[in-house]
């Protein structure tokens, strides 16, 4: 069924958000999606696990406030940043106050403490137009206890310019849930500018969420077309390409 509103926040926090992969590998970390005969897979339970420290959810205000979507570590020289849809981090091309990261976020647990948003790195495309082929955002996060946010968890490794057809891991926080699934699904093109992947059960809160190659590459995040996409079985990201790479250096330099 269609979706009447795109895949961010804010929602409640006991709709915990971790979501992302950046750091998988071909081993993946969770379950298998779930399929059948000519069927599109669908997502199943997201399981615990190191790699699943470097995803997490992003609160107004800290754990007790709303959610807002999902981001993950991608590794930077300064080893504090963050990526996930720029319509999270800031909807109508204006930075949300108060956002924090909570890495590893289960079932109402911040296991690796809270980081606090202090810079936020758009496209203007996105901030004078709101342009759907520049929905991403990277997130500058403070130091926490005298530790960087990817000494305390790791990273995963940005890629740009690799095209579609590509194998991904995608794992999110549906806003209905407090636990994250996880789906394996392969790339194609919706245009020139945009990706997809199909797999059923991306609906509310989880815009944000990495999609992770088997060589552990994050080449998109859901966002993009209608934000992320209006029916749970199709999910959307900016293709990741030179603009992509431009506004990682931008947000590193």
């Amino acid at each position: 069924m269609p979706r009447t509103s795109p895949r961010s926040g804010p929602f409640p926090a006991a709709a915990g958000a971790l979501a992302l992969l950046l750091a998988a590998t071909a081993t993946g970390c969770g379950a298998a999606a779930q399929t059948g005969p000519g069927q599109r897979p669908t997502a199943s339970p997201a399981t615990a696990g190191p790699a699943a420290d470097r995803i997490g959810a992003l609160f107004v205000d800290g754990p007790e406030g709303a959610r807002d979507c999902t981001a993950g570590v991608v590794h930077s020289p300064g080893r504090n940043l963050i990526v996930t849809a720029a319509h999270c981090a800031a909807p109508g091309g204006v930075p949300v106050d108060g956002l924090v990261f909570v890495p590893g976020y289960r079932d109402g647990r911040a296991p690796h403490g809270t980081w606090p948003v202090t810079r936020t790195t758009l496209d203007p495309a996105w901030e004078d137009e709101q342009d759907e082929d520049h929905d991403v955002a990277f997130l500058s996060v403070a130091p926490v206890d005298g530790r960087q946010l990817e000494d305390a968890v790791g990273a995963g490794t940005l890629a740009t310019g690799l095209g579609f057809g590509l194998d991904v891991t995608v794992t999110g926080y549906p806003n209905e849930q407090d636990a994250p699934i996880t789906c394996r699904a392969r790339t194609s093109s919706y245009s020139a500018t945009q990706q997809r992947f199909d797999c059923g059960g991306f609906t509310n809160g989880t815009s944000g969420s990495p999609w992770i190659t088997d060589a552990g590459q994050l080449i998109g995040v859901i966002g993009g077309h209608q934000e992320g996409g209006l029916s749970p079985d199709t999910s959307y990201s900016v293709a990741f390409d030179a603009h992509v790479a431009d506004l990682y250096r931008r947000a590193t330099g």
